[in-house]
C-alpha cells in the first residue's frame, strides 16, 4: 500500500481578494508562485489605476475653505469671489468631506439647498448642476439629490481648490 502525501493548504489574503490552495506540497507551491507572479503584479496594476481620495490630504487642502460648526458645513470663501461652478461643487466637496468624517449625516443635497447656498435662480441652480453633471464631477442621487462624484473630489484636488485658493488668498 502507497501512502498518499500529505496534503499543504494555504490561505493568502491580500487586500479584498482571497485565495485558498491545498493540494501536494510542490503543487501548492507552483500555485502561490502562480498566483504572486500572474496575480498580483495586475492587481497592483489595476490599483494604480483606481481613484481614491486620501481624507487626511483632502481634509489638509480644505483648510482655509471648508468648515464644520454644529450647523452643518460652511464655506469659508464668499461666493462673490467664485464661479458658480466652483461655489456648487465647494458645498458638494464640503457634504462628501463632512459626511466620510462623520461630522454630518449626508453626503447630498437637494437642488433647493444648493440654489439657497448659490444665491441664485432655480434656472441657473439647475444649468450649472446640469454641466456638472455632464461633466461627472456631480451626480444625481436616487432621491433627486445631488453629490459630488470620486472624480468630481480628485479634479477638486487637483485643479479646483488651488485655483480657488489663488483667487481668495486662502
Amino acid at each position: 500500500m502507497t501512502e498518499k502525501p500529505e496534503k499543504v493548504a494555504v490561505h493568502i489574503k491580500y487586500k479584498d481578494v482571497e485565495k485558498t490552495f491545498s493540494a501536494a506540497p510542490e503543487e501548492t507551491w507552483l500555485l502561490l508562485n502562480k498566483f504572486f507572479s500572474e496575480f498580483l503584479p495586475s492587481f497592483e496594476i489595476a490599483n494604480k489605476l483606481q481613484l481614491s481620495i486620501d481624507l487626511q490630504q483632502l481634509a489638509k487642502d480644505c483648510e482655509g475653505l471648508i468648515a464644520f460648526s454644529q450647523e452643518g458645513a460652511n464655506l469659508l470663501v464668499p461666493n462673490s469671489k467664485l464661479t458658480d461652478n466652483e461655489t456648487l461643487s465647494l458645498w458638494l466637496l464640503a457634504g462628501y468631506l463632512g459626511h466620510k468624517l462623520g461630522m454630518i449625516e449626508s453626503n447630498a443635497l437637494s437642488k433647493e439647498e444648493l440654489q439657497a447656498k448659490l444665491g441664485k435662480s432655480g434656472k441657473i441652480t439647475s444649468t450649472r448642476l446640469g454641466e456638472l453633471v455632464k461633466s461627472d464631477v456631480v451626480a444625481k442621487t436616487a432621491d433627486e439629490k445631488f453629490r459630488i462624484t470620486t472624480f468630481g473630489v480628485a479634479q477638486m484636488q487637483k485643479d479646483t481648490l488651488p485655483k480657488i485658493k489663488a483667487k481668495t488668498n486662502a
